[in-house]
């Protein structure tokens, strides 16, 4: 990629929001279990992608869509999030579903810190740990 195509794609970058499927979008209380995508959207998420996708491009990033996730009744995770979408009828909000994190403006994460400097970053690591112990005793 020469560095003229390569500014086309931070140009398109800038246009992106990047969002987490599980825990954002996807309720997964049960966690992988037995590998479907079993759970409903996250109250609000229709409505925030609407709005979202009238002024950005929206990609949807997922550990499901991993090429060596095993197949679910002969489907892919890609595929399985694609009937997802098109279950509860958010596939028209979607330009694509992705492995790993792609290019993007914003990322929205349920498992992101924000990061400022690496003092913070480690205080923060420590007081979500702190209240993890705290909330799973």
């Amino acid at each position: 990629m020469n560095f003229e195509n390569f500014n086309k794609e931070i140009e398109k970058a800038k246009k992106v929001i990047a969002i987490d499927f599980d825990g954002v979008i996807h309720n997964d209380s049960k966690g992988f279990h037995d590998g479907t995508i079993y759970g409903d959207p996250i109250s609000g998420v229709e409505n925030a992608l609407d709005k979202l996708s009238k002024s950005y491009t929206i990609l949807i990033y997922s550990c499901k869509s991993t090429p060596d996730r095993p197949l679910i009744d002969g489907k892919n995770g890609t595929e399985l999030l694609w009937e997802w979408f098109e279950k509860w009828k958010m596939k028209k909000y979607i330009t694509d579903i992705v492995w790993g994190k792609p290019q993007a403006l914003f990322y929205i994460d349920d498992k992101a810190l924000r990061f400022y400097d690496w003092d913070q970053a480690l205080n923060d690591i420590d007081i979500i740990n702190n209240n993890n112990k705290i909330n799973n005793h």
